[in-house]
């Protein structure tokens, strides 16, 4: 996880803290897409809302874990001590969510089944789809890292490294390794992490 005692890099993380979204809405929103992607119906008002999320974090490690991660978010925007790193570390026990503390997470992001990896100075947007097995983030020696923007698929087991950014609508195939910027609406497919063409209509690759 990125640490530094350097006043820059302290002022960088304040920055980074302030902008991470309510609580409340990016545990909504959360849900919201992870129920659209089983298929299931947008969350209801009121107690039915709360009923759908706590329903998500019963059968879903990865969402529990993603609740425990907006919960760290919160409390570090916050500035409150400890409770965020035991936080931390319960994401990663339950289902390999490990999120660095520079990384800003929009509201409405789906992660599929954790063990993840995400860190260094990255953005992941609204919409943005998150495979297992997937790393997004630095390259030895620079702390910044890529920008994923809304509804980008990530699949499973790619790569995602350096100060790039996915546009929007993109897809990453799974077992891609990606080290330069990928246009919006593209895919790129394995191996070479080569941008082949637009994503299809199903948003499947």
């Amino acid at each position: 996880m990125f640490k530094s005692d350097d006043q820059p890099n302290q002022d960088l993380m304040r920055e980074r803290r302030a902008r991470h979204p309510s609580l409340r809405h990016a545990v909504v929103a959360d849900a919201r897409l992870a129920l659209m992607h089983r298929y299931g119906p947008a969350p209801r008002r009121g107690a039915g809302t709360l009923l759908q999320i706590l329903s998500l974090c019963w059968s879903s490690d990865a969402f529990l874990a993603q609740a425990i991660y907006r919960v760290r978010a919160a409390l570090q925007r916050r500035g409150v001590p400890i409770l965020p790193q035991i936080c931390h570390r319960l994401s990663v026990a339950i289902a390999g969510i490990n999120i660095g503390d520079p990384v800003i997470v929009q509201a409405g992001v789906h992660i599929l089944h954790g063990k993840i990896v995400i860190d260094g100075v990255t953005e992941i947007r609204t919409g943005a789809v998150i495979g297992p097995f997937v790393s997004i983030g630095l390259i030895s020696g620079n702390i910044l890292g890529p920008t994923i923007e809304e509804d980008v698929m990530v699949g499973a087991n790619s790569s995602v490294l350096g100060k790039l950014t996915v546009g929007k609508g993109a897809t990453i195939g799974a077992n891609a390794a990606v080290f330069r910027d990928v246009p919006a609406g593209a895919r790129v497919v394995p191996a070479a992490g080569t941008v082949v063409g637009p994503r299809d209509e199903t948003g499947t690759g």
